[in-house]
């Protein structure tokens, strides 16, 4: 799929790797970009820097904001789910599980939401592209990261047995690893080196371009993506010893 003339939504676009997105979308020649967010005020104030950005409100854990923004944007035909929740704390070591449904319903069940509101439009302008912005903690399993690591897991087969189902109509999925980003939601990252959200926008679109599957977005998810096959067991450990460092 080409990005030039493309018309875009970019879930969560209005900072972080959304804003990359958008940024590297604009660059590329997109002709359109409705960029989301929560609350309108934020996606419109991302919205007023270019006359091509259109603001959405839209929290994809919330149904009907999910169909609304399905019926105002039918002219989409790159769909960016990028809208991510990070609680920061381990599955046990919650008082509850609310920290755990907020990573899922966010980075599962919202994507999934958007692919199967979207997919009927995707078809209809032509088939289309999905991106699934998703973590090196979703090809190997982060005990530090409670329910965010498994939501990106379930996320990733997601995206496989999407695609499988979208390949008929034309609409070809992408699933992005992303490592260390500096982004607020790895604020608490101070011990690596950290990618720049447009680094991962770049990426991203080249995967649509180039209809890679699944793509290593920068250096961290690269490095963990081949730790992962060369030595998967020792890989396991460090995890595992990287929670019991921080638990000490």
């Amino acid at each position: 799929m080409k990005i030039e003339g493309c018309t875009a939504l970019v879930t969560g676009g209005n900072r972080g790797i959304g804003q990359g997105f958008v940024e590297e979308l604009l660059e590329a020649g997109a002709e359109k970009i409705y960029v989301a967010a929560r609350t309108l005020a934020d996606a419109e104030a991302a919205a007023a820097a270019n006359p091509r950005l259109v603001g959405i409100e839209l929290d994809v854990t919330k149904p009907d904001q999910v169909a609304a923004a399905a019926a105002q944007a039918t002219d989409v035909d790159l769909l960016i789910n990028n809208a991510g929740a990070f609680v920061n704390t381990t599955l046990l070591g919650a008082p509850d599980d609310g920290a755990m449904r907020q990573e899922i319903e966010t980075n599962y069940l919202g994507p999934v939401a958007m692919i199967r509101a979207f997919a009927p439009i995707l078809k209809a302008n032509g088939g289309g592209a999905v991106v699934n912005v998703l973590s090196a903690g979703g090809i190997v399993a982060v005990p530090n990261m409670g329910g965010y690591s498994p939501s990106k897991f379930a996320m990733r087969a997601a995206s496989d047995c999407l695609r499988a189902e979208l390949a008929p109509q034309g609409t070809t999925v992408h699933a992005l690893i992303v490592g260390s980003v500096d982004t607020r939601m790895a604020a608490h990252v101070t011990w690596q080196e950290k990618s720049s959200p447009r680094t991962i926008g770049k990426a991203g679109l080249t995967a649509v371009t180039h209809n890679i599957d699944e793509h290593d977005t920068d250096p961290h998810s690269v490095s963990v993506r081949a730790f992962l096959a060369r030595d998967p067991a020792t890989l396991k450990k460090a995890m595992a010893a990287a929670l019991n460092r921080v638990a000490k």
